[in-house]
């Protein structure tokens, strides 16, 4: 199982969108710790919206579509919906 998860930092008042088929603690301790990604810019990520999806290749796709929107007001929207 795998999940697409949206974080959101109100330091930068950004969201973040990715995937994992770790568990989702897990993978939100790496985005926590110091690391050179774009999640380290601050430390104050929070999930604000997950789907969970059977493969790999699923979750990515979806992740790409999310990030396609290139728009803060529909992910808000998607994640008042969930």
């Amino acid at each position: 199982m795998c999940t697409v998860y949206i974080l959101f930092s109100s330091e930068l008042n950004r969201y973040y969108i990715g995937h994992t088929c770790d568990q989702i603690a897990e993978r939100m301790r790496k985005h926590l710790t110091a690391h050179k990604g774009f999640t380290a810019k601050a430390k104050d990520w929070k999930i604000v919206y997950t789907e969970s999806y059977p493969d790999k290749s699923s979750a990515y796709r979806r992740e790409l579509e999310i990030k396609g929107w290139k728009s803060s007001k529909k992910i808000f929207e998607l994640i008042s919906k969930g």
